[in-house]
């Protein structure tokens, strides 16, 4: 399996001729990496103006291997072979290095650039990718993974501290600058191809060092996951899609080489196969941390967790939710200023809440919405303390005071309701809550505790600080996380806190069973999107009228589960009702009026109704949008059908990217969720914009726009 590496941009603010002298300043040997033993020049070659020097080395290294290692590979160094390519005229470096020894058992592969910065003339961007394929070895494959991956982490940072270096000595000696190249300050008899030396940060100390104790780091960038193409394709991204080194330390915190790696690759992997908006580099660092950076892990909860907010509109919520009068007189929880590392702070009084009495007048649904929106205004406030402190802030602190709690909290549906938000709340908001402080803990807190607890994954729970009675107040307490002076009045501070006191909710104000239930549809359909479901022999279709010749029928769907085909009819009159249970003759109970058949069996194509588009074949996971002029008056159908191969079988990203196919549950249903808008054909343009940009939100993962051609057949202009 080949593992797949890509570091940040790394930014030296000083001009690329200063950079590439005190680069020269490594060879023939460098005392900071005293493994490097010798190098051979073994091929040079000069353009005839001098601004293209190339040369290639055999480098010489000392590997320090564990020594039964040694001998039984019978090899005391490894060789290297190192292409550099520089260009005085462009300004740029590109390094390219391979193994020599044990070629033919291990294959190290690495690219180095370095260039001008886009946005600065007088800095210089270096970056880095590295590929490694271990076919055999002796039976010591996972120890020569384990020593590779630890190593190429240290090499990176100890890379960078290199060229530093010899900056500062340049500086000491009073070069602080160097003239760009030009033709007339060539030299025939003194080539640059003199000072160019040969990169060392991962490929001279690949093999050098024990095992880690651990497979911890092993894990975190396993790749068999990344879409298919050279490591080349590391390096010729846009500009706007990298990372650079600096940014991620300032938003993002310190991370690992390795993580780095994992937060870069998973990135480059939605920019290739997701359509519309890109989630936040914050954000799809939340769910690399969740599942301890393992990419195809983080990669499967992150896709459905980006349908999931979708299909919910859950992007406009803060905007859209407005919540009931009840809530804000009787929902004791609110936002009260930050704990002593920067993060917002939540305070909930949980044993002051009528959880009877709102799950009563609001439904599970409503206290669900509720909880999501503090959530989004979490993440808010999370980007906002990241700009006033000057550091990363990716979560928040959450206190809970228990006072209060009794067996009345115990309600079933409450706690059935608590159960829900908790399993929706972890699987779309994992590492964002940065500590939990439960104070004045009652008796009665173990049983909440043993019903809640197994729905709390491992790392949440290891965040939760209990406090019984009134320990909270002294040493290695509420101070210890809060500053004195915020400390809420109704524990002993002397700040006001404006979360409400809570209270019985009058039962006037409780809803029926019917009510509650009209209401919680009402408010997982206030979408654009409605679903739909696609049996073997029932598909789907929906009816367009369309008066004007030249109008555009619209589209955006996701297929959620299962393979279809899409198609796009055209009949001069119109369909009869659809059937009240298409799929009775199935034996199979249609769900809730989710499926519409109106081509009538009866018909024939090509005499009662024709095909007006070339059918294709959409895949789970696929997100497609596009349009359809049309040419005659009349009405339009557009067709979902069951498409009976599997999921996974022909996809065109790798099985293991096939994040979506384990969300299966049936062989003999297909689900989408689709939107669809008529528009003039002088208002299409202005119009499909908006609708790529705002309707579709978090677009689903899309297979579909990694290639082109398979983009131009899913978003379809007629002819």
């Amino acid at each position: 399996m080949v593992q797949k590496y890509q570091s940040p941009v790394r930014v030296y603010k000083h001009p690329f001729e200063l950079v590439m002298a005190a680069y020269e300043r490594r060879f023939p040997t460098c005392h900071l990496i005293p493994m490097f033993v010798d190098s051979d020049v073994i091929n040079e070659e000069n353009c005839e103006d001098g601004s293209i020097h190339k040369i290639e080395r055999r480098c010489k290294l000392d590997v320090d291997a564990p020594r039964l290692l040694k001998r039984i590979a019978g090899v005391d160094y490894v060789y290297f072979i190192q292409k550099n390519s520089l260009n005085h005229r462009e300004r740029t470096l590109h390094i390219e290095s391979h193994n020599e020894t044990f070629s033919s058992r291990v294959i190290i592969h690495e690219l180095c650039c370095y260039s001008v910065h886009p946005e600065n003339e007088e800095w210089t961007c270096f970056e880095q990718s590295a590929s490694l394929d271990i076919k055999s070895f002796f039976g010591f494959e996972s120890t020569v993974e384990k020593i590779a991956m630890k190593q190429y982490a240290s090499s990176i940072k100890k890379g960078k501290e290199i060229i530093e270096y010899y900056l500062r000595e340049l500086e000491e000696e009073g070069v602080t600058y160097l003239p760009q190249w030009s033709p007339c300050l060539t030299s025939p008899t003194k080539p640059m191809v003199s000072v160019v030396h040969p990169v060392l940060p991962i490929t001279p100390t690949i093999i050098i060092e024990a095992p880690p104790e651990s497979m911890n780091e092993t894990q975190l960038c396993k790749e068999g996951s990344s879409p298919p193409g050279s490591l080349n394709d590391a390096l010729v991204t846009s500009q706007d899609d990298k990372l650079d080194a600096d940014y991620i330390k300032r938003y993002l915190g310190d991370l690992t080489p390795l993580q780095e790696s994992c937060l870069i690759r998973l990135r480059h992997w939605l920019q290739e196969t997701h359509k519309g908006k890109i989630p936040k580099d914050e954000h799809i660092l939340r769910f690399l941390r969740a599942r301890d950076f393992n990419i195809d892990k983080a990669r499967e909860i992150l896709c459905q967790s980006l349908t999931w907010r979708k299909q919910h509109q859950v992007d406009y919520l803060l905007d859209t939710w407005s919540s009931p009068q009840v809530l804000h007189d009787f929902y004791t929880g609110g936002w009260h200023h930050h704990d002593k590392d920067g993060r917002p702070l939540y305070i909930l009084r949980l044993g002051h809440m009528d959880t009877k009495g709102l799950v009563r007048a609001l439904g599970e649904e409503s206290l669900l919405r509720h909880v999501l929106s503090i959530n989004e205004e979490g993440l808010r406030r999370c980007e906002e303390n990241t700009k006033v402190f000057g550091r990363p802030i990716s979560c928040w602190t959450c206190l809970v005071d228990l006072e209060g709690l009794n067996m009345r909290h115990l309600w079933r549906p409450g706690v059935k309701a608590l159960l829900r938000i908790i399993e929706v709340v972890e699987a779309n908001y994992p590492e964002t809550l940065g500590r939990l402080l439960i104070l004045r803990a009652p008796r009665v807190f173990p049983v909440l505790w043993t019903l809640v607890s197994p729905f709390i994954d491992e790392n949440t729970r290891k965040k939760f600080l209990i406090y019984a009675g009134n320990d909270y107040q002294g040493p290695g307490g509420l101070v210890d996380y809060i500053d004195k002076e915020i400390i809420p009045d109704f524990l002993g501070g002397e700040c006001m806190c404006e979360v409400p006191e809570g209270g019985l909710v009058p039962k006037s104000l409780y809803r029926t069973a019917e009510e509650l239930e009209n209401d919680e549809i009402r408010l997982w359909t206030e979408t654009i999107y409605q679903s739909a479901s696609i049996f073997k022999g029932a598909p789907h279709e929906i009816l367009i009228e369309i008066i004007d010749a030249s109008s555009v029928i619209t589209w955006d769907f996701d297929v959620c589960k299962g393979d279809v085909i899409f198609n796009i009819y055209h009949s001069k009159r119109a369909p009869q009702p659809p059937r009240k249970d298409p799929l009775a003759t199935h034996g199979i109970t249609s769900p809730a009026g989710n499926n519409v058949q109106l081509i009538d069996k009866s018909w024939l194509l090509g005499q009662d109704y024709s095909m007006v588009e070339s059918p294709f074949t959409c895949k789970e996971g696929e997100s497609v949008q596009g349009s359809h002029v049309t040419r005659w008056p009349g009405f339009y159908i557009l067709q979902w059908k069951f498409h009976s191969m599997p999921a996974c079988a022909t996809t065109n990203l790798p099985r293991v990217d096939d994040v979506l196919a384990t969300l299966q549950v049936s062989s003999h249903k297909c689900k989408v969720m689709y939107y669809t808008e008529v528009l003039g054909s002088e208002d299409f343009r202005g119009s499909m914009t908006s609708l790529e940009s705002s309707h579709s939100g978090f677009s689903q993962l899309s297979a579909a726009t990694t290639s082109s051609s398979q983009s131009q057949s899913c978003s379809m202009i007629s002819r």
